[in-house]
């Protein structure tokens, strides 16, 4: 994998065999060199139990690699056909509500169920007996977007073995549980359900162990799988990373057991916002993948999905996306999908060949940008330059939507996204860390929200700043442990000590503003904070806080503990960390003597970027509005 991947997904059996060598021929013309192929075709591969039909695969994959293109082979397992579904009634997924769902969409599949793992496991070993040495293929893709979820008896069954591993007694899960509270304590393990709906709020920390457990439950599934490919075939295994609120995936946790880590991404605001959540996406699966090259597999070509509206792509902007994932790590830009279905539930979702057909703006687009990957191959194996980390825990952010907080307005992937955007907004790339990694590179460590921590997390970055770096802590962190116990003393918790500081009471805000003694102003949440052994930076001014703390900092050992007690607008969070806005995004990857510099302009109007080096991709310097470059330089 020491090129630039460039494709999607192909979906060969939505359509006749004659569209197939059109396909190839439209392929090559576009400089695609990379499909995912079988990502859901369970029910055309195996139409009936055990009985397999392999030619139409065998054609299409002949084709492809005669045509010089590559194979990311997927097994079908995220949409398994209706036999299955009719055969096993029990392994239909049953929501929080107790509702058993029917057939008829993608995801109808509980992990749990052992008639799904096993039919799971037939058809990804079918298809590594048939394939592991087709010269096509390039690498193999387990199942697409692990994420739905099940409450049923099964999951229950599972979920109750996985507690036992992780308390060892009912007496260490009662505590880890508070069950005091509200009379839950547990006499027997069969009493034990998962966190389905109640009368009221469900158990916080039963609520944060099922989405750890079912984190774990796919993770199974999937190296099931990966096992069975593993066994004859040598080529790198993945399976594509999805972000959203309701994936109860540990991506950070996963990252070690694929070969390359893969996301989707879709972004869903129409405007700049479009281009900050691809920059704070690339980043997070950077950060997951350790530093090294990531593949972005999925994005969407010609549209945004914008809440209740689709918002099509204006011309230029589906290339300053895929190489905004470039710059930031990608080996490569591939979509969803190749050719626009004619049917079915995501008909209108774009695609590289619209059905408007290769006559098109969309499809002379993705040929353009194909003709210019290519001369970008060189940076494929480079690494990006960044020296500000934001830490990023996503148990913390499932404790913060399973628990009932202060305030409906405290959001943790809100938090992190706007600590992103304000460095975004100033050119500086930023890697995402998790709390006990290795910080040392770093000249400054951003702590959005980090409700939920460890004592061997605040150790690391107690010593991170004792050893000379600048941690800067943001409101509602170091509150519990990770049994969602809050820490008694003062808030917040686990950083009151290292920041020389103690909060008694939230003061979380309404709709309104709270002005700062430094003319800034912040937003959402303030705290009553003493400053014990802190240096008082900013205060609050008017209501009931008037002239108490709202920024300190304090020095330690060789570097400096800062704490912001409220969410800053972007102008004083400019301020505070001394960054300047600029419309021009720039990236830089690196290795050895030679740096690449990718520049973006969001902004409307020409700019005049200073640049010392040769350019690899068209895009003038200067650059005019939504234009873009890459500058090799020494």
């Amino acid at each position: 994998m020491t090129r630039l991947w460039y494709g999607g997904d192909y979906n060969p059996e939505q359509w006749d065999p004659a569209v197939w060598k059109e396909d190839v021929d439209l392929m090559r013309q576009a400089g695609v060199n990379l499909v995912t192929v079988g990502v859901f075709s369970w029910s055309s591969l195996e139409p009936a139990a055990g009985k397999y039909d392999f030619g139409w695969l065998d054609q299409v994959l002949d084709l492809l690699h005669h045509g010089g293109i590559a194979v990311d082979l997927a097994t079908p397992t995220a949409s398994p056909p209706p036999w299955f579904s009719r055969l096993h009634p029990e392994a239909l997924p049953v929501t929080a509500d107790g509702v058993r769902l029917t057939h008829g969409s993608r995801d109808t599949y509980c992990a749990c169920a052992p008639a799904y793992r096993e039919a799971a496991r037939g058809i990804a070993r079918a298809l590594a007996e048939r394939y592991h040495d087709h010269p096509a293929l390039a690498m193999w893709h387990v199942h697409n977007e692990f994420g739905t979820t099940c409450y049923c008896s099964l999951a229950a069954a599972r979920f109750r073995d996985w507690l036992r591993d992780r308390y060892g007694s009912l007496d260490r899960l009662n505590e880890a549980w508070t069950t005091a509270f509200w009379s839950q304590g547990y006499a027997d393990w069969t009493e034990i359900e998962p966190p389905r709906k109640t009368q009221y709020l469900v158990n916080p920390t039963q609520y944060l162990d099922f989405r750890r457990f079912w984190s774990d439950e796919l993770l199974a599934a999937y190296l099931e799988q990966k096992a069975e490919l593993r066994e004859l075939s040598t080529v790198p295994i993945t399976t594509n990373f999805v972000f959203g609120g309701w994936v109860p995936v540990n991506h950070a946790r996963w990252a070690a057991e694929v070969d390359v880590v893969a996301i989707d991404h879709y972004p869903d605001q129409a405007g700049i916002g479009a281009e900050e959540q691809t920059a704070f996406g690339a980043d997070l699966a950077r950060g997951w993948s350790g530093g090294k090259p990531w593949l972005l597999m999925e994005q969407a070509a010609g549209s945004i999905n914008a809440g209740r509206r689709l918002h099509t792509k204006e011309p230029g902007r589906m290339a300053r996306h895929s190489l905004s994932h470039i710059a930031r790590g990608s080996r490569g830009a591939l979509f969803f999908q190749w050719r626009a279905s004619r049917g079915g539930a995501e008909m209108f979702h774009s695609a590289m060949v619209p059905h408007a057909g290769p006559d098109s703006r969309m499809f002379r687009e993705i040929s353009a940008l194909g003709s210019e990957l290519p001369r970008l191959a060189e940076v494929a194996e480079s690494n990006v330059v960044a020296e500000v980390a934001i830490l990023w825990d996503v148990e913390c952010w499932w404790a913060m939507q399973g628990t009932h907080l202060p305030s409906s307005s405290l959001d943790y992937l809100a938090a992190a996204r706007s600590a992103h955007r304000h460095f975004w907004r100033a050119g500086v790339t930023v890697d995402f860390a998790s709390p006990d990694a290795d910080l040392s590179s770093y000249r400054q460590v951003v702590v959005p929200s980090l409700y939920l921590i460890s004592d061997e997390a605040a150790a690391n970055l107690a010593g991170y700043v004792q050893n000379g770096g600048q941690l800067v802590v943001g409101y509602f962190s170091g509150i519990v442990d990770p049994d969602l116990r809050v820490r008694l003393g003062g808030y917040p918790g686990a950083f009151t000590e290292l920041l020389g500081v103690r909060v008694e009471e939230f003061h979380p805000l309404a709709d309104d503003e709270v002005a700062l003694s430094s003319g800034g102003r912040g937003r959402l949440w303030s705290e009553d904070v003493q400053a014990v052994s802190a240096e008082i930076v900013d205060r609050y001014v008017g209501g009931v806080l008037d002239g108490k703390p709202a920024i300190t900092r304090r020095e330690v050992g060789a570097g400096t503990a800062w704490y912001v007690s409220t969410e800053l607008d972007d102008a004083t969070a400019a301020e505070l960390f001394g960054l300047s806005t600029s419309p021009v995004e720039v990236v830089r990857r690196r290795s050895g003597e030679t740096t690449w510099t990718f520049l973006f302009n969001h902004g409307d109007a020409e700019v005049v970027v200073p640049a010392d080096g040769s350019e690899l991709v068209v895009g003038e310097l200067p650059l005019r509005p939504g234009g873009y470059a890459v500058v090799r330089s020494p």
